[in-house]
């Protein structure tokens, strides 16, 4: 347990970490009287951290998306406003909120209308097929729905939903729902009075190996900001692009410390790479936000597309959601600059670890190190730490964890540390490397292979395009690693040549005893490989 000088540590530090990011600024007296005012009202939830912001920064933009942009201060009055209309229409404190928006203003009124009136705020994929859906939201209990209308087909065979807003639609719209814009408008701009309680958020799990689950959270408070700032060195009222799902707690964690630090959110409905490259160059933006996939599209594009648009303002691109390949992570920094930083963690521990751009060019395929106030562990089967340079499963102790699932169980843990689902070993230089789920590994032949090693090898195959392995079933093996490989355009391979290359590389029992060629390899929404689909 730490002692009074290590917590008189750690909080120095974290009031270093904060101070240098710009978070704590000097401020008029007024603006700091308001802004005590509004922390005393509602606290440190999404929906208070806007109200302090929009006491101290009331002018600055919040939002930029297709619509145009908000400031702090109207996107403040507008949560007031469309809390009061959800309170008018039936929406209590303690309901639940389901919220199925791509990237636009809409995910951000509903988000801190709800932490106003103290709904739990519940993201639902903007990939959901009905079914999943239908059974999401039924699990859970939402009592209403924020959704864009291109998805209202979709909410045919839910039930148990009595209330349903559009956030964005298109033309004239066919759907009988009210908008969002139109509750806003006449709500009333004082808002509610502070619920009881503060609204929590549900976070679905990805889903890459089950049906998607319900991870509750509290709000995050400022040593949680300082531990992420202490290796992403995000600054006060800049410009951050966020092209991930703001669904995905990727995109809603950079979403979450982007409102104290006062940012400008730079955000587009769909990901399309050579919009994401305009949307940098015309709006300056300093921080792209993005999954691992993403930026393999954006490099897909030709050279001359690439050297079209400025992007010389960027000093961050923050990537998480699944695994970096260390070879496209070289690729990133040789075109975008030193610039690529790699978050590792899930939706149960937040964050593990965190890449520096020094990190990924002396180690690539690296997780990094843990961040400020984070302990990560490495354990054996039977709980027993394993011993450096070995191979364990991933344990987490971040200071915000979630509070389990909402379906009453949780993750494994040992003392107060969390399982990350992974496993992985540090290297000589402290580094974390994740070896992949730990329900991955498979015995093949008496030898524990991980899935991993082999896939980051052949990604940086020069014909290969993106590659997944998994373990199939074996009778003579009783498993055996089998990959599945889309190749570049233009280029080509065989079997034996990549099984060949495979070998050259790494031990002879790691080669896959098969290659299958595929078009695409199944994703969700964030770009995971949904490997059960493959096996």
């Amino acid at each position: 347990m730490p002692g009074p000088a290590d917590k008189l540590l750690h909080h120095t530090r974290v009031a270093k970490t904060l101070l240098g990011a710009g978070l704590i600024e000097p401020t008029r007296p007024d603006r700091l009287v308001q802004a005590g005012r509004s922390l005393l009202r509602w606290g440190t939830s999404s929906g208070g951290a806007v109200a302090v912001t929009a006491a101290r920064a009331p002018h600055q933009t919040a939002v930029i998306d297709e619509l145009g942009a908000l400031s702090y201060g109207e996107l403040h009055r507008r949560a007031n406003a469309l809390a009061s209309s959800f309170a008018a229409h039936g929406v209590r404190p303690g309901d639940g909120i389901a919220i199925m928006c791509r990237n636009h203003r809409g995910f951000m009124d509903a988000t801190v209308a709800a932490s106003r009136l103290g709904a739990h705020a519940l993201y639902l994929n903007t990939m959901f097929a009905g079914p999943q859906l239908a059974d999401v939201v039924a699990r859970e209990g939402a009592r209403a729905i924020v959704y864009d209308e291109e998805f209202a087909a979709l909410l045919g065979d839910v039930s148990g939903i009595d209330r349903r807003f559009i956030a964005w639609h298109d033309g004239e719209g066919t759907a009988a729902d009210p908008l969002l814009e139109d509750l806003i408008a006449a709500g009333d701009p004082a808002g509610v009075p502070p619920a009881q309680e503060p609204g929590r958020v549900v976070i679905l799990t990805s889903g890459t190996t089950g049906t998607p689950k319900g991870a509750r959270r509290s709000h995050a408070g400022l040593s949680s900001a300082a531990a992420l700032l202490s290796k992403i060195p995000y600054h006060a009222r800049e410009r951050t692009m966020i092209a991930a799902p703001l669904f995905h707690s990727w995109g809603l964690a950079n979403y979450t410390l982007g409102v104290p630090l006062a940012t400008t959110f730079v955000l587009r409905r769909r990901f399309d790479p050579e919009g994401t490259l305009r949307a940098i160059a015309r709006h300056r933006a300093t921080a792209l936000v993005v999954v691992p996939v993403m930026l393999q599209r954006i490099l897909e594009l030709p050279q001359e597309t690439l050297d079209r648009y400025d992007t010389s303002s960027l000093r961050i691109i923050a990537v998480s959601g699944s695994a970096l390949p260390g070879p496209l992570a070289t690729r990133v920094m040789d075109q975008f600059g030193d610039v690529l930083y790699n978050l590792y963690g899930s939706t149960e521990v937040a964050w593990a670890t965190i890449a520096t751009p020094e990190d990924l060019r002396a180690a690539p395929g690296t997780a990094g190190r843990p961040p400020l106030g984070t302990v990560v562990k490495l354990f054996d089967e039977h709980d027993r730490e394993v011993a450096f340079g070995q191979t364990g499963r991933i344990f987490v102790a971040s200071g915000f964890p979630f509070e389990g699932y909402t379906g009453g169980d949780t993750k494994a843990t040992i003392g107060e540390l969390m399982s990350s689902g992974d496993v992985g070993h540090f290297d000589a230089a402290g580094r974390l490397f994740v070896d992949g789920r730990d329900d991955d590994m498979i015995i093949s032949g008496g030898e524990n292979l991980f899935p991993g090693e082999v896939e980051d090898l052949l990604a940086g195959h020069p014909a290969i395009r993106e590659v997944a392995v998994v373990g199939v079933p074996d009778e003579a093996w009783g498993q055996r690693l089998k990959a599945f490989v889309v190749l570049q355009e233009g280029a080509s391979a065989d079997a034996d040549e990549l099984k060949g290359y495979v070998k050259q590389n790494l031990a002879a029992f790691k080669v896959p005893r098969e290659i299958a060629f595929v078009d695409a390899l199944p994703r969700n929404a964030t770009g995971k490989v949904l490997k059960r689909d493959l096996a």
